[in-house]
């Protein structure tokens, strides 16, 4: 199988969307992508653009790479006929199950029936999502990790009805990337959310019980356990609606109590602090380079 040759469909243009396509692209795989929404597509593309330019300035990529990876990058809003020419989707929508439920139930209407569908979900069932297709041997979870350009991680999940051919073609695909696939089964949270997400989840719940403050807590574990990023800056990375998602779907699955997400975490997500993508989380991110604690935040609890 010439996967070099396959055209590529990424559905969102969010930060993995368009950092999945970043990263297809640079390896001369032709994409499309698709978002529903203009100025979300516009920014998706400028961001790829922006961190373009961050390669050429580390030396890794010359300004002619730049040109010729953005030159295999086709935005596109019809998703009929984005979908028509494609032998593998990328769905990278936002981590809702009605949202991928819609998504799903589209590009296997609109698509060749030997196409591979694949989603980017951090936590949703690969068998739930194939149950809403036709081709159940045909989905496949493919979870990259944040960034995407740079992380060599990407989390491959059968479901129950995933044929070994549709992994093993991932599985090569993923190392064309110059990337690691490592092979999950089909639980809530897989295995890196199913463990990072009780990770930060408790270490919100230490601060709103008032253990220790949030500089100290993320302190603590950069320090003591060698982790590049505390665990509430981590968070606030994700973005704290994601984490929240997230935790509902463990929480749903297992129906253990362990995975209740913090109070704080919910409050927090109803009243707009989302981390990153807001500029305030459980930090003030409008100086990314000079991270202070939300001072808000800690005037409300």
């Amino acid at each position: 199988m010439q996967v070099q040759k396959k055209q590529l469909l990424i559905i969102g243009s969010g930060t993995m969307g368009n950092g999945i396509a970043h990263s297809f692209a640079q390896y001369q795989f032709p994409v499309l992508l698709f978002d529903s929404n203009s100025s979300s597509l516009q920014k998706g593309l400028q961001q790829i653009s922006t961190n373009l330019e961050r390669q050429i300035s580390k030396g890794s990529i010359s300004v002619s790479d730049k040109e010729t990876i953005l030159a295999n990058i086709t935005p596109i809003q019809d998703l009929e006929k984005a979908c028509a020419t494609c032998d593998l989707v990328i769905e990278a929508v936002p981590e809702v199950l009605e949202i991928k439920k819609e998504v799903f139930q589209s590009i296997d209407k609109y698509c060749k029936p030997e196409t591979i569908l694949a989603s980017n979900t951090s936590s949703i069932s690969i068998t739930k999502l194939a149950s809403f297709t036709n081709r159940p041997d045909k989905v496949v979870g493919m979870h990259f990790m944040n960034p995407v350009p740079i992380m060599p991680l990407v989390e491959i999940i059968a479901g129950l009805k995933t044929s070994e051919r549709t992994v093993e073609t991932i599985q090569a695909l993923t190392r064309d990337l110059q990337k690691t696939p490592v092979h999950t089964n089909d639980f809530p949270g897989f295995i890196s959310n199913r463990i990072l997400m009780p990770m930060i989840n408790e270490a919100i719940y230490s601060y709103y019980e008032g253990v220790a403050g949030i500089a100290e807590i993320d302190q603590i574990m950069k320090l003591g356990m060698a982790h590049p990023m505390g665990p509430l800056q981590l968070a606030d990375y994700i973005g704290l609606d994601i984490c929240l998602n997230i935790m509902h779907v463990l929480y749903e699955g297992f129906k253990n109590p362990k995975y209740a997400p913090c109070p704080l975490l919910t409050n927090m997500v109803q009243a707009g602090f989302l981390g990153n993508k807001s500029k305030s989380g459980f930090y003030d991110w409008s100086d990314p380079k000079n991270l202070q604690v939300n001072k808000q935040l800690r005037r409300n609890l």
